[in-house]
């Protein structure tokens, strides 16, 4: 029971430090911070769309097709005990970093991004949310893979 709670205070710790240092960053953009480099810039993007904006045309319903994806990914791990004590941390992580994208969509234009590499080729521009919603998805396929490694070996 103990290390439980201590998982859960811990995984809202994380929540918390990754949504306010997003939404921090964010901020310092949306006041007109801007950077030029030759490989990598920092300047102030409204997506409103997804990744490589996609979904654009779906216009404000995506902010609300979001929140109900949240929800039923907190709902799956509720109901799920063993998966949410073995993902705890990543699922905060995606909570975390979603929220704070999903909250851009109602107090901007679309979700507030920055950093647009340009080195070669032209790739999207992203933020911290986008990144470490990735680095949650490699943590809970990397402990998927570990699990299954071990069961296989049994």
């Amino acid at each position: 029971m103990f290390r439980i709670n201590q998982q859960i205070t811990k995984a809202i710790l994380l929540f918390i430090v990754v949504f306010v240092l997003d939404q921090f960053i964010k901020s310092i953009f949306v006041n007109g911070f801007e950077l030029q480099g030759s490989c990598i810039s920092l300047v102030l993007a409204y997506n409103t769309g997804v990744a490589f904006s996609m979904f654009e045309f779906l216009g404000e319903y995506l902010k609300y097709i979001q929140i109900a994806l949240l929800i039923a990914i907190t709902i799956y791990f509720i109901k799920h005990k063993d998966l949410r004590v073995k993902f705890i941390y990543p699922l905060s992580l995606i909570l975390a970093a979603g929220s704070s994208n999903i909250l851009d969509r109602f107090i901007h234009i679309g979700v507030v991004d920055y950093v647009y590499w340009h080195c070669g080729f032209d790739f999207a521009i992203f933020n911290l949310a986008d990144v470490v919603i990735d680095i949650a998805i490699v943590w809970i396929l990397w402990i998927s893979y570990k699990d299954s490694k071990r069961v296989n070996s049994q």
